[in-house]
């Protein structure tokens, strides 16, 4: 498809807002050696692109302006480049583009062949989009550890058995329920804000996806040897990380940063095409009202995965 031109939406600077994403028409990307080009059907987004183009996570991402946000896609695949053998043309697959390229709001994204598989009949394109940076992140932390919160987390979480409870805005409550949460706090209220359980017991483990909190709060919720898994680390949280290992203690705030890999996304699919994980997804958009999807995911209080479709 070299030559042919695509509808993107991109912005050119970081530290702006909904209203400095422009829609643009581009080259279709060509894929290299074992990469894959995809027609997208749908892109979800979440508050790690809002934070990407804030400037938030500088100077790793993003690595080339102007940038095309977007990394959960699904779709059908257009075209494959030398070393691909695990899909081929015509294929429905699920795959991630990585922070640093990003890609995932056009017409066409090129993803590692490594970072995509195959979607089955039974998981619509919208639910295979809401599956790969989420679930990978409550699954990476759910493997070193027992018990959790969030939306993927909560469903994770049982399925091993686990004594969930969740922090979460008041109109999610019945939902975080529905998935499966034991206990269910509402976020607002002076003790959702200190993160005590409503039963009183101390938290083994803790999967912290909300705004940056001191540890000085989530210390006494604490078990003996309790472990606070904060997915979106901040200078803080990896000050505290470093300061909990230089003195030994037993109570530990872990930074989670995100280690793909395609053998974890499609358990995770295969989850979600036997009816035992659900996806959640908050609203969708078509790719030309990209600005009212960007300006939803700022406000960081959806449960769910925003969806965008060309």
């Amino acid at each position: 498809m070299a030559g042919k031109l695509m509808h993107a939406v991109h912005y050119a600077n970081c530290g702006g807002g909904p209203s400095d994403l422009k829609c643009v028409e581009v080259p279709v990307p060509t894929p290299k050696k074992d990469e894959v080009l995809i027609k997208v059907e749908a892109v979800s987004i979440s508050p790690i692109d809002w934070v990407i183009q804030q400037g938030g996570l500088k100077p790793m991402f993003p690595r080339e302006l102007p940038q095309i946000p977007g990394t959960n896609v699904a779709g059908e695949v257009v075209d494959v480049g030398s070393g691909v053998k695990n899909v081929k043309a015509g294929d429905k697959v699920i795959a991630m583009t990585g922070l640093a390229n990003g890609g995932g709001l056009a017409e066409f994204a090129v993803a590692k062949a490594n970072l995509t598989v195959i979607r089955p009949l039974e998981v619509s394109a919208a639910e295979g989009a809401s599956i790969p940076e989420s679930g990978l992140m409550a699954h990476q932390a759910l493997t070193d550890s027992a018990e959790s919160v969030g939306n993927f987390a909560i469903q994770l979480a049982k399925l091993g058995n686990a004594h969930v409870r969740a922090t979460c805005a008041p109109e999610h409550i019945d939902l975080a329920k529905s998935l499966g949460a034991d206990e269910v706090v509402d976020q607002t209220t002076p003790g959702g804000q200190a993160l005590k359980s409503p039963s009183g017991k101390k938290y083994d483990v803790v999967i912290h996806r909300g705004e940056p909190t001191s540890w000085s709060t989530f210390e006494p919720h604490l078990a003996s040897k309790g472990k606070i898994f904060d997915v979106k680390p901040s200078l803080s949280s990896v000050k505290a990380y470093t300061l909990k290992k230089l003195t030994f203690s037993k109570k530990q705030l872990i930074p989670v940063l995100l280690n793909c890999k395609a053998e974890n996304i499609d358990f995770l699919v295969k989850l979600v095409k036997e009816g035992k994980v659900k996806t959640v997804i908050d609203s969708k958009y078509s790719l030309s009202n990209a600005e009212d999807a960007w300006a939803k995911n700022a406000e960081n209080k959806i449960f769910g995965k925003i969806i965008l479709e060309p």
